[in-house]
């Protein structure tokens, strides 16, 4: 049974008015009917919001009023939200989010960003003075940065000749154009080296598998992938890299998710495919939805499966990519992890656990196993469905599912390393690279299986959890297509 079907069995079954006709809405509240609507047929916890029961209006009139005080549909929107589950490690983010303009998110989704191309986190001075850096830990290949020589591994301290601090680096490196002041790294006390280089932003599309490699270390052949966002549109060119391990007859794997929030589900399911070889009655995962989902769907409808077969079709239901899986068959997965790391990224080593050996390295991930879809204004909620609204661009990002593996279970908390180890900013390396410090400590546990001394089971990060990449409307989203 589609979504489709669920809409039109949970829009029928309420006993109050959760859908109105076009002619019905007053034009001012138009938005605002869309934003209630899908809160209330969607949204993972809208049992426990007063304002979203199915009781809540007795009738068009009661409803209208209510959302006739909202003049900003966003602002009714994040009125709506649980607090407690959507806000459970930093009072300031939210799963959930609304758009004014749905071709960006799209876009952001597909890996196409207006950007300068760097990307950076941010870190405390180590002399405990107060003061602020960030480094840069990635550049986006053609992008701006990369052609004016911006690397991994410099260090800024101004923008604009504006020092940066907590309260200020995000909105001056939010301008479409900046000049930035370089720095040497001084044992973690950043210190000016005059250089100043002004980068402006453009759109680029990113793709998501920063690097490929095979390591030959003794007996052992090593393929390495960097992968950094599970975006659809390069299923095709992640099953090629697949390929070419393939041919390498490589015997161990390193996947870095470090700085991968996260993205599609389904391409979460064809990666985690590619690793083991699970067949296709083998759970790669399971959801859970709101109660009047649940009710209106079979079983089946709320399962993963493992799978041989990449299928995917773009909004018209049009076949886009139909391709044989290439299977490395793997008994064991290395994968390279931090703070970053969320959502699809979790979900993958989540729902490899039960059947293979997953083995982590680096710092604890972020902790998030809900996901969303993206809502339109239609009568069925799709961008392609009856009545779609074009006087307006605005969509909902909902978290609307709980996602566990086959033995029922997540991580909340995240995921602990076995081998802990935490980048450092005097020393990122280059990617790929046997010696860059993670996959140098990756290699070593691989070939003699040294895990170190055993620290804390706690957050270890000294670093600031700001980074850039944070601006993207889709950061640490995971998300399935509304079909």
């Amino acid at each position: 049974m589609k979504l489709l079907k669920v809409v039109l069995i949970v829009l029928v079954s309420l006993t109050i008015v959760s859908c109105t006709s076009k002619d019905d809405t007053p034009n001012d509240i138009q938005i605002q009917n869309f934003v209630w609507k899908g809160m209330n047929a969607y949204y993972l916890w809208q049992n426990e919001i007063p304002d979203l029961s199915d009781r809540r209006f007795n009738n068009n009139k009661e409803l209208f009023g209510y959302l006739d005080n909202y003049n900003n549909p966003a602002n009714l929107f994040y009125n709506l939200l649980y607090t407690p589950n959507e806000y459970p490690k930093d009072p300031n983010k939210t799963y959930s989010w609304i758009v004014d303009d749905y071709i960006a998110l799209e876009q952001s989704f597909e890996g196409t960003r207006q950007t300068t191309g760097m990307k950076v986190k941010g870190a405390d001075y180590a002399d405990g003075s107060g003061k602020y850096y960030v480094y840069v830990y990635d550049v986006v290949k053609n992008s701006d940065a990369e052609t004016k020589g911006i690397v991994r591994g410099m260090l800024i301290t101004e923008v604009n000749g504006t020092p940066l601090t907590r309260a200020n680096v995000n909105s001056l490196f939010s301008a479409d154009s900046f000049t930035v002041h370089l720095a040497d790294y001084n044992a973690g006390n950043p210190i000016s080296n005059a250089t100043t280089i002004t980068l402006t932003k453009a759109i680029i599309t990113e793709s998501p598998i920063k690097k490929t490699t095979v390591i030959v270390d003794g007996g052992n052949t090593i393929g390495y992938l960097m992968y950094n966002q599970f975006s659809s549109d390069f299923d095709g060119d992640l099953n090629t890299e697949f390929a070419n391990f393939m041919t390498a007859g490589i015997t161990d794997l390193v996947v870095d998710l470090r700085y991968n929030g996260g993205g599609s589900v389904q391409t979460a399911v064809y990666l985690g495919s590619m690793i083991a070889g699970q067949g296709n009655d083998e759970l790669f995962s399971k959801q859970i939805w709101n109660n009047k989902v649940m009710a209106g769907r079979e079983p089946s409808d709320f399962i993963d499966n493992f799978t041989d077969k990449i299928l995917n079709k773009d909004s018209n239901g049009s076949i886009v990519l139909d391709e044989t899986i290439n299977n490395l068959n793997l008994t064991t997965v290395y994968f390279i992890v931090s703070e970053n790391t969320a959502s699809a990224s979790e979900l993958v080593i989540n729902a490899l656990s039960p059947y293979i050996n997953v083995k982590l390295v680096g710092t604890q991930t972020y902790g998030k196993h809900v996901g969303s879809i993206t809502l339109y204004d239609s009568e069925n909620f799709s961008k392609n469905g009856p009545n779609f609204k074009t006087n307006h661009a605005w969509a909902m990002q909902p978290i609307v599912l709980e996602i566990q593996n086959s033995n029922g279970e997540n991580k909340p908390e995240g995921f602990i390393p076995e081998v802990i180890m935490e980048e450092d900013p005097g020393n990122l390396g280059v990617f790929g690279d046997p010696t860059e410090p993670l996959l140098e400590r990756t290699i070593q546990y691989i070939t003699t299986g040294a895990k170190g001394f055993p620290l804390a089971k706690k957050r270890t990060a000294i670093y600031s959890s700001w980074n850039s990449s944070m601006n993207y409307p889709d950061y640490n989203n995971m998300y399935i297509d509304l079909k």
